[in-house]
């Protein structure tokens, strides 16, 4: 099944208190800000040079549906609002899943696991036989999250980046 048709479909999270289910679906240009506004509350990591408006358009101009957004149901008092986000990035060689955020208050409700599983259902269909999770190493909530979803350090590897001049 395509991303397409699982938005269509919309990827059921747990139930609220009040009975609404929140689900997954692919981020769009109109979700750039309030994407920002959450990653601000959510991450557990300082602002990114990534994290800008214009980053996040071209992502989703070069990938529309590698940005997932979790969002509260429709019958729910705050109906649309961001829960969280991951992207599933796919270079049609490797899979990577990073900016996993959930918001403070939605937390303990299964959204974390909702949107990798969303992620992993979207990287797996693109043909990604290994998935890895990037998370920084004082991130002890991140952490936790990966590892409750299957996912184990990789200690023979280390991370090597290098900032350029381009756009933001």
């Amino acid at each position: 099944m395509t991303t397409s048709a699982r938005n269509r479909d919309r990827v059921p999270g747990r139930l609220r208190d009040d009975g609404a289910v929140p689900h997954v679906r692919a981020a769009t240009p109109a979700d750039v800000d309030a994407l920002l506004a959450l990653w601000a509350v959510a991450a557990e990591n300082d602002a990114r040079p990534t994290d800008s408006a214009g980053a996040v358009r071209r992502l989703l101009a070069r990938d529309p549906e590698a940005c997932l957004v979790a969002e509260e149901a429709e019958e729910a008092e705050e109906a649309g609002r961001l829960l969280g986000s991951v992207i599933a990035g796919w270079d049609g060689w490797r899979a990577h899943l990073y900016r996993l955020a959930v918001h403070p208050d939605a937390r303990r409700r299964g959204i974390g696991s909702l949107l990798v599983d969303a992620a992993t259902t979207r990287l797996v269909a693109l043909g990604a036989s290994r998935i890895d999770a990037m998370v920084l190493e004082h991130n002890d909530l991140g952490q936790t999250i990966w590892r409750a979803a299957g996912y184990a350090r990789q200690d023979d590897w280390r991370r090597w980046v290098r900032p350029t001049a381009g756009p933001r």
